[in-house]
């Protein structure tokens, strides 16, 4: 409950008193919460102070807002370790979750020299360009945009693509995905982003950047993804040096 006499601001024993609320799952994902005017007269405070409490929450992730309607508990995290080279496909199926893809773009095109320098080919050679918009249980999760070397990763198609490339790779034409060096930043959803995404412009978003070789050390994907930051974590084991 809120103390008043607490030298903890009243805002942020609200958001606490909140944040319980859902983690204990006494507020359930998509269940709605009280209105402002509510939490407001539930704890003698003012609608300002509410409001300020629910805004850090749903800039944090926790609520989400719907115009017209409310706001609501937001849907659980899908929570990604940052250890071992699996694909979407596969860390969907691993939560009990259908991953489904939509294709929005799948052409050929010559290598630029940065991509070129990637992928360890010559700068002009043709390059798969793949745009797909990534789905969880019919969620949009993820926006990527991949570039294959087609002369290493031949036939290739739109059907095949709206699955696991990684799956094709391994599975059809018998090569080994060995390992991937990534970087993940933070960044916000610029307008396309945020219309694949179902999220505002200028909401948070992660920003992954992969590097992916086969197992004899040739370079086979540079992929870009844009995760949404209301819906993805991403953690990191980590063992301290002696």
């Amino acid at each position: 409950m809120i103390d008043k006499q607490s030298p903890i601001p009243i805002y942020y024993q609200l958001e606490q008193y909140m944040k319980e609320k859902i983690e204990k799952g006494e507020w359930r994902p998509g269940e709605m919460i009280p209105s402002e005017r509510e939490l407001a007269e539930m704890h003698a405070i003012s609608r300002m102070t509410v409001r300020q409490a629910v805004n850090n929450l749903v800039n944090d992730g926790y609520l989400i807002r719907r115009r017209g309607k409310g706001t609501f508990v937001a849907a659980n995290k899908i929570e990604q370790p940052l250890k071992g080279l699996t694909s979407f496909s596969e860390d969907m199926r691993a939560r009990g979750m259908e991953p489904g893809t939509v294709v929005l773009g799948f052409e050929t095109i010559p290598a630029s020299l940065t991509l070129a320098a990637w992928l360890s080919v010559s700068e002009g050679a043709p390059l798969y360009e793949i745009r797909r918009l990534r789905l969880a249980d019919g969620a949009p999760m993820a926006l990527e945009t991949l570039y294959i070397p087609v002369n290493l990763v031949p036939g290739l198609t739109r059907d095949v693509v709206s699955g696991s490339v990684y799956e094709f790779i391994e599975k059809t034409l018998g090569l080994s995905i060995g390992t991937a060096v990534q970087a993940l930043e933070a960044s916000v959803a610029r307008q396309l982003e945020a219309e694949c995404l179902q999220i505002k412009e200028g909401a948070p978003v992660l920003l992954l950047e992969r590097r992916t070789c086969l197992a004899d050390g040739r370079p086979v994907e540079v992929v870009k993804s844009v995760y949404r930051g209301d819906r993805y974590k991403f953690t990191v084991e980590m063992e301290r040096r002696k």
